[in-house]
């Protein structure tokens, strides 16, 4: 339901609208997440304290729900990524569910994610060197559980990397 040319995010009992003015709010926050209020509130034309009123109300909402560190992986020595394409033995829920307990442990991973397809999980590993990804692959990854296949793709050049798509923020340009 749209209350005065917002949009309507959360629950069905949250009836507050988010609005242009929100949206300029997450645009600013995702360009600079640590932005003080003063600063949030000149970027989106708004005083510091609405600016800060506003951020507030969309954490609570859930729409922000962190702030965090871009961190250059490659100076701290981890110079490859590696998409990882797994397929299990079984979709069974009890495997699926052992199978993602299990990989939250692995220390190399970065992110994982269930996906539909001829693959079951895809993931990105963080390595040091070829031999690097040789160990993990060796102790964390044909260790997981239940797993049939494993693919690898080494990644050559980051092309691009945003926190988020621009078009999930474009509704209210």
């Amino acid at each position: 339901m749209d209350f005065g040319g917002g949009m309507e995010l959360g629950n069905e009992n949250d009836h507050k609208p988010i609005d242009r003015t929100d949206f300029r709010v997450l645009r600013a926050l995702v360009e600079d997440g640590r932005a003080a209020d003063v600063t949030l509130g000149e970027r989106v034309h708004l005083s510091s304290t609405a600016a800060a009123r506003r951020r507030k109300i969309l954490e609570e909402k859930g729409i922000v729900s962190g702030y965090g560190a871009v961190i250059d992986q490659k100076s701290l020595g981890f110079t490859i990524t590696v998409l990882v394409l797994i397929e299990l033995s079984s979709q069974a829920e009890a495997k699926l569910v052992e199978f993602e307990e299990a990989v939250k442990g692995c220390p190399s991973m970065s992110y994982c994610s269930f996906i539909s397809g001829e693959n079951d999980f895809m993931m990105l590993i963080n390595a040091r060197s070829f031999d690097d990804y040789e160990r993990i692959y060796r102790k964390e990854l044909s260790n997981l559980p239940h797993v049939s296949k494993i693919r690898s793709s080494f990644m050559l050049r980051e092309v691009a990397r945003r926190r988020i798509a621009p078009a999930i923020l474009d509704d209210f340009s």
